[in-house]
């Protein structure tokens, strides 16, 4: 039997790319902007073939999910189980950084997973938290265990939200330097606390526009905006579904919404934060607690703007991440103050890793809003960053 060129050169490890080349989709273009089609062509196969291995998009997002993990876990596995912290961190940070273009979708898990496979996936990583913690507990036995690994996984993580460019070697020292200091944190009251920033509240909808709005960002925020329906909008206004239009074209016209107000308040707390700070180091104390109560402030907001942007249009998604990268640059800028024996792309890193200290921590403290937990993240956010 003659074989023909394409099952000939067919490689064996074709599902594994299929799961790489997914991974890398959905987390540039979030689950529902990505396509069979487009997964089909980052591998170099018709998505005809791409069926033959997944029956559908969910199953092939669900892999990807369970497949992150599913790494953690195994070389989490390999490590002495009374290894040094720094061993067990390192350890993940080396996972992290070397599949960072296709971790970013577990993003979407809590929205996109099914119930029974979000329990499975909540069980891996789990089992990782876990691990971690007990590494914490034997260096720094002191009190939050929990709170400072899961922040310290959060510096980690933060390498799958970014691209920036900086040497391989070189990110997971910073990764792992950052995520060490957050997990020798002292206690809310053993440190100099940060002054208080009060963060923008959120507007009172004062127009039928902007009740749809408000009404509209924890619906997006709890169903995804893929699931949710004008219909679902309109009911929660008291509105015909057909009189949405008179103020939204589309609904992808109210995430659009959605998403600047975000940028709107997140800038106007970087204007209170930096009021009256004395130098650069104050400024970065100052962003840092500004940045962790608009996390608490306006958490619905904050997730339906990280999860759905990627899914916008590029013309539409154009200025959301500009400004993005403003508030970024006004950290970075401060930090390089405070820090100067840092590099640009160096401060970029920990930037993110202090967004994404406060990501886990703020999810591990189940987003329940108090002075206490906006100190204690606070003060790993400004461990994260070296201060």
């Amino acid at each position: 039997m003659v074989l023909s060129p394409t099952a000939a050169t067919r490689p064996r490890n074709r599902k594994q790319l299929i799961v790489e080349a997914a991974g890398r989709v959905f987390s540039e273009r979030g689950y529902h902007a990505a396509s069979m089609e487009e997964i089909a062509a980052a591998v170099g196969i018709t998505a005809t073939a791409l069926y033959r291995h997944f029956p559908n998009k969910y199953a092939l997002f669900a892999e990807c999910a369970n497949v992150m993990a599913d790494r953690l876990v195994a070389t989490l596995d390999e490590v002495p189980s009374e290894a040094e912290l720094a061993e067990v961190l390192g350890a993940v940070t080396r996972v992290a950084v070397e599949h960072r273009a296709s971790g970013g979708l577990y993003r979407w898990e809590a929205r996109y997973l099914e119930a029974g496979d979000r329990r499975l996936l909540k069980g891996k990583f789990a089992r990782v938290v876990e691990r971690v913690s007990e590494a914490v507990r034997r260096e720094h036995p002191r009190h939050d265990v929990r709170l400072r690994a899961v922040a310290a996984l959060g510096v980690i993580g933060s390498v799958t939200q970014h691209h920036n460019s900086i040497a391989r070697k070189r990110l997971e020292e910073v990764l792992l330097t950052s995520a060490l200091r957050v997990a020798d944190t002292a206690p809310a009251g053993e440190a100099p606390g940060p002054r208080t920033v009060v963060p923008p509240a959120q507007p009172v909808p004062r127009t039928r526009r902007a009740e749809i709005l408000a009404a509209a960002i924890p619906l997006f925020a709890r169903d995804g905006f893929a699931k949710v329906t004008n219909g679902q909008i309109a009911q929660a206004v008291g509105l015909a579904p057909s009189a949405l239009y008179r103020h939204y074209a589309t609904k992808v016209d109210i995430l659009v919404a959605a998403c600047l107000q975000a940028a709107a308040l997140l800038e106007q707390a970087v204007e209170r934060s930096l009021a009256e700070v004395s130098d650069a180091r104050d400024a970065v104390v100052a962003l840092a607690a500004a940045y962790v109560g608009y996390s608490f402030e306006h958490t619905a907001l904050i997730s339906v703007a990280a999860a759905e942007v990627a899914g916008l249009p590029d013309d539409l998604r154009r200025p959301l991440i500009l400004a993005q990268r403003e508030h970024i640059a006004v950290w970075e800028q401060q930090l390089l103050i405070a820090r100067p024996e840092l590099d640009a792309r160096q401060a970029r890193v920990l930037v993110h890793a202090g967004f994404g200290v406060v990501v886990e921590a703020g999810r591990s403290l189940r987003r329940q809003d108090s002075p206490a937990h906006r100190s204690a993240v606070t003060a790993l956010v400004v461990r994260a960053l070296g201060l």
